[in-house]
C-alpha cells in the first residue's frame, strides 16, 4: 500500500541525509569500481591507461543515454507519487523498460563503428588504441544490463529509497577486486584478456545488480505488481520520458564531448603520459565528487515530490540545504587532496611524468571543485520542477566553449597544458553564474500559484 507523500514533508535535512548518505556511499563505491579498473590497467602499462581515458568519450555516451533515462524516470516517478498517482508511477516504468531493451539492443550493434573514429580524432596511438577497443567493445555488448539498472534504480530512488543500490554498489566493487586480475591475466581455462577483462568484469557484476535490483524493488512499498502487469506500451508515455530524460541524457553526452576536447588537448599540448595522468586524475577527483551526486538524487527526489504535492516552501529549503552541505564536503575534500596529490596519482602509475602532470592538474582542478555543487544541485532542482532542457544548455556551454577557449590560453597566450587546465575553471564558474540566475528565474514562474505554507 501507498504511504503518505513522505518526501513532500517532514525535516529536510533528515531526509537530505537518508537519501544522500546511502546514494553517495554506493557512488563512492562506484567509483572505486573505477578506481580499481585503473589501478589493474596500470599494472598492464601506461599505454593501457591511456587507452582506457581515450575510451572515456565513448563510455559516457553510453553511460549517458542509461543515466539520461533513470534520471527522467526519476523525476517523472517521484511527480507521480506525490500526486499519488499510482497507475502512471508503474507506466512510466514499464514504458521505460521498453527503452531499455531498445537501447540494449541497438548500441552493441551501431556503437562500434564509431568508436574507432573517435579513439583515431584524439590522436591515440596505435598501441593505446587496440587497448581502448578491446574495453569498450565489451562493454557494449552487455549494455542493456547498464539501461535496465538505471531504470530499477531512478523507481527507488523516486521512492527516497537509495540504499538497495549502493548495497549492490559496494558487492560489484568488491567482486571487481577479484574478477579483475582472473580476466586480465587468465587463470586455468579462463583466457588473458587485458583490458578486455577489465570490461567483461564490469558487464558481470552489472548483471547480478540487474537481479538483484529487480528483487528489491517487487519488495519495495509502492511498488504494485498487479498495476504493473496491467501497464502497456503507450507512445505518451515514452514521449514524457524522452521530454525528461532526453536533456540529461544530453546533459550527460556532453560531458563525453567535453573530455573527447580535453583529452584531443591534452594529447596536443602533452602526449601519451599526459592523457594517462589525466585519466588517474579524473577518478581521483570523481571520488571528492561521490558525496555531492547523493545530495543531487536528494534533492532531486525532494523536489519532485514537493513540486508534485506543490509545496513551494519545501522545493527553496531542498535547494538551500543541498547547496550548504555540498559545498561543506567539497572544502573538505579540497584540503584531503590537494597537499596528497602526488602520493595519490603514485598509487596508479609511478612514472615521474605522470605524477607530475597528475598532480599539476589536480591542484590547479581544486579551484573549480565548488562550482560542482552549484551546478549540479540547480540542475537536479530544474529537473524537479519539470525544467530538464537547461542542464543540456549549460552542459553544452561548459563543453563547447573549450574548443576556442583551450586553443586561445594554449597556444595564443602560450600557456601550453596549463591553459587546459585553468580553462577547465575559468567555464566552471561562469557556468555557475548563470545557472543560479536561471534557477531563481524559473521557480519563480512554476511555483507562482503554489501555497508558500501549504
Amino acid at each position: 500500500m501507498y504511504k503518505d507523500n513522505n518526501l513532500a514533508k517532514g525535516d529536510i535535512k533528515k531526509q537530505l541525509r537518508k537519501i544522500a548518505i546511502p546514494a553517495a556511499l554506493g557512488f563512492l563505491f562506484n567509483t572505486l569500481f573505477n578506481v580499481v579498473d585503473s589501478f589493474f590497467a596500470g599494472q598492464i602499462g601506461t599505454d593501457a591507461i591511456a587507452g582506457m581515458t581515450l575510451s572515456f568519450p565513448v563510455f559516457f555516451l553510453l553511460i549517458a543515454i542509461a543515466s539520461g533515462m533513470g534520471n527522467g524516470l526519476n523525476a517523472l516517478a517521484a511527480i507521480a507519487l506525490g500526486s499519488k498517482d499510482k497507475k502512471r508511477f508503474h507506466a512510466l516504468f514499464k514504458n521505460t523498460l521498453y527503452l531499455a531493451v531498445f537501447f540494449g539492443i541497438l548500441i552493441p550493434v551501431v556503437a562500434p563503428y564509431l568508436s574507432r573514429l573517435l579513439f583515431t580524432i584524439q590522436g591515440a596511438e596505435p598501441v593505446p588504441l587496440d587497448y581502448g577497443m578491446r574495453y569498450i567493445t565489451v562493454v557494449m555488448i552487455g549494455y542493456i544490463f547498464f539501461m535496465v539498472n538505471y531504470a530499477l534504480n531512478g523507481m527507488l530512488y523516486a521512492q527516497g529509497n537509495s540504499k538497495p543500490f549502493r548495497n549492490f554498489l559496494i558487492v560489484a566493487s568488491l567482486v571487481n577486486i577479484g574478477l579483475n586480475p582472473l580476466f586480465i591475466y587468465g587463470f586455468w581455462f579462463v583466457p588473458a584478456m587485458d583490458t578486455a577483462g577489465i570490461a567483461l568484469s564490469t558487464v558481470l557484476v552489472q548483471m547480478g545488480g540487474t537481479i538483484y535490483l529487480i528483487w528489491k524493488l517487487k519488495r519495495s512499498e509502492k511498488f504494485e505488481m498487479n498495476i504493473f502487469k496491467k501497464g502497456k506500451f503507450n507512445i505518451k508515455t515514452i514521449r514524457d520520458i524522452f521530454e525528461q530524460g532526453i536533456p540529461s541524457a544530453l546533459n550527460n553526452a556532453t560531458i563525453a564531448l567535453g573530455v573527447f576536447v580535453i583529452n584531443y588537448y591534452v594529447m596536443y599540448y602533452g602526449g601519451t603520459d599526459t592523457v594517462a595522468a589525466y585519466g588517474v586524475a579524473i577518478r581521483i577527483e570523481q571520488l571528492a565528487l561521490v558525496p555531492t551526486i547523493g545530495l543531487n538524487i536528494a534533492v532531486l527526489s525532494i523536489v519532485g515530490q514537493s513540486f508534485g504535492a506543490k509545496k513551494k516552501t519545501r522545493i527553496y529549503d531542498a535547494w538551500k540545504w543541498g547547496t550548504i552541505v555540498g559545498l561543506i564536503i567539497m572544502l573538505i575534500g579540497i584540503i584531503a587532496i590537494v597537499p596528497l596529490a602526488p602520493q595519490l596519482i603514485a598509487l596508479f602509475d609511478d612514472k615521474e611524468s605522470v605524477i607530475e602532470s597528475g598532480t599539476r592538474y589536480l591542484r590547479i582542478e581544486a579551484f573549480a571543485f565548488l562550482s560542482y555543487v552549484f551546478l549540479n544541485i540547480g540542475v537536479s532542482v530544474l529537473q524537479g520542477i519539470k525544467k530538464p532542457m537547461f542542464s543540456f544548455w549549460i552542459g553544452l556551454y561548459r563543453q563547447v566553449l573549450p574548443f576556442g577557449l583551450f586553443y586561445l590560453l594554449g597556444s595564443v597566450f602560450a600557456m601550453g597544458i596549463l591553459g587546459v587546465w585553468w580553462g577547465i575553471v575559468i567555464i566552471n564558474w561562469t557556468a555557475v553564474i548563470i545557472t543560479l540566475t536561471y534557477v531563481s528565474m524559473k521557480l519563480k514562474s512554476k511555483t507562482s500559484d503554489f501555497d508558500a505554507d501549504n
